[in-house]
């Protein structure tokens, strides 16, 4: 009997220890297979015919899909005759969305490039030379590819890019694949952000989890800032010149922990993750003890598992007064979480100064996931966020696919 318990002992320590460092490898670095098959969603349902969005936006403002016609839609930015283009990472192309007759719906999008490894951040840049026709030459559109960043010479009125120049390459291959490029406000560097490779774990490759700079000038690559799991979108403040970006934590500790971030991120900061998070919380779980004196806290702390990806700065022309220099994030929504949570963009409130103040974070456009649904029924998702003078919101949707127009009725001038 005593040699039937010790074995029973024996298969019972190692079910425990077997278990253990498997719960510490999904930790780390859930397979990818897995991560699949959790987030694996059926198709969302078809936007309804015509021009009205089927979402929920504060009084006075009208929403209106301006395109259905891009699937898997990420990252916007104008061109310089003012042109909306978007990356549609999944499929590897980068379009333009021309409305010629200008009655807020674009026409048929127009590829500009295809065959692309996950482009993301997108941009274009123009040196300010005139054309004797008036037109602004010497325009590079740059494209963040999970695995390089490159720029190309782009012709806004042909929506063609030509001379492809690689730039600099990232690591590449699990955890986070987007990289996303912002101008620093120097305008002699790009700012590009690397995600981890993992859900928590120490980076093998310096650039991950960090956002880094590149000269222009030169072509050299130095890192900006570091400890930032995974910033998505990234947003120069209009009163400060601050650089402020969206940070999602990590997952597997909890429904509410630990927060997503936004951060005011400075150059040479660190930013504590992998061994903290939120308000300089340490990551116990993962050793964080006595590693969070000299990192840099969150700047506002968002909910948890929101997935925020896309913000922006409310201008102040031709927005309510009450609304200017707010700022608004998409959030793009969960997928581990026991009740769903984002699927929706929210607004926080800032002061004069576009400082926060604890002011109140409210939603600003819904309707994308019902209150009580699950996310297989979520009609789309949020991703990247354009407020542009005039009361007009653009958000982009990679599981609808669509760009949506949001406009004030009434513009207060």
């Amino acid at each position: 009997m005593a040699r039937k318990h010790l074995i029973a002992l024996i298969v019972i320590a190692i079910v425990v220890v077997g278990g253990y460092f498997t719960y510490e490898y999904f930790k780390e670095k859930p397979p990818s297979f897995l991560i699949k098959l959790l987030t694996a969603t059926k198709p969302p349902p078809p936007l309804p015919a015509g021009l009205i969005a089927p979402l929920t936006v504060p009084e006075g403002f009208t929403a209106t899909i301006f395109s259905r016609d891009v699937p898997g839609a990420r990252v916007m930015t104008r061109d310089q005759n003012g042109t909306l283009l978007v990356s549609l990472t999944a499929s590897g192309k980068v379009v333009a969305l021309p409305d010629t007759n200008g009655d807020g719906a674009a026409d048929a999008p127009v590829t500009i490039l295809e065959g692309l490894r996950q482009p993301h951040g997108i941009l274009v840049d123009c040196d300010d030379t005139l054309s004797t026709e008036g037109a602004m030459t010497g325009c590079r559109l740059y494209v963040a590819e999970t695995g390089a960043l490159k720029s190309y010479a782009y012709d806004a009125d042909t929506h063609t890019a030509t001379d492809m120049k690689q730039l600099a390459t990232f690591p590449t291959g699990g955890g986070h694949f987007t990289r996303t490029l912002l101008m620093h406000p120097d305008g002699q560097r790009l700012l590009v952000s690397v995600g981890s490779s993992c859900n928590v774990c120490i980076e093998a490759d310096a650039k991950r989890a960090t956002v880094q700079a590149l000269t222009l000038a030169t072509n050299q690559m130095t890192t900006f800032a570091t400890g930032l799991r995974n910033t998505v979108f990234m947003a120069t403040n209009p009163v400060t010149g601050a650089i402020w970006g969206t940070d999602n934590g990590r997952d597997v500790i909890g429904d509410d922990i630990p927060p997503d971030e936004v951060n005011i991120i400075e150059e040479g900061k660190d930013y504590g993750w992998p061994f903290c998070y939120g308000k300089n919380v340490e990551d116990t779980d993962f050793g964080g003890a006595g590693r969070c004196q000299d990192t840099t806290s969150s700047y506002i702390d968002l909910q948890a598992h929101s997935a925020a990806l896309g913000l922006a700065f409310i201008p102040e022309e031709g927005w309510p007064e009450e609304m200017r220099h707010d700022l608004l994030i998409a959030m793009h929504g969960s997928w581990n979480r026991s009740t769903p949570t984002g699927y929706k963009v929210v607004r926080v409130d800032l002061d004069q100064n576009a400082a926060f103040r604890g002011g109140a974070i409210t939603d600003f456009v819904t309707g994308f996931l019902a209150a009580g649904a699950d996310e297989d029924e979520a009609i789309g998702r949020p991703v990247d966020i354009m407020a542009e003078p005039g009361g007009t919101l653009y958000v982009s949707d990679d599981r609808a696919g669509a760009i949506y127009r949001i406009t004030l009725n009434e513009p207060p001038y």
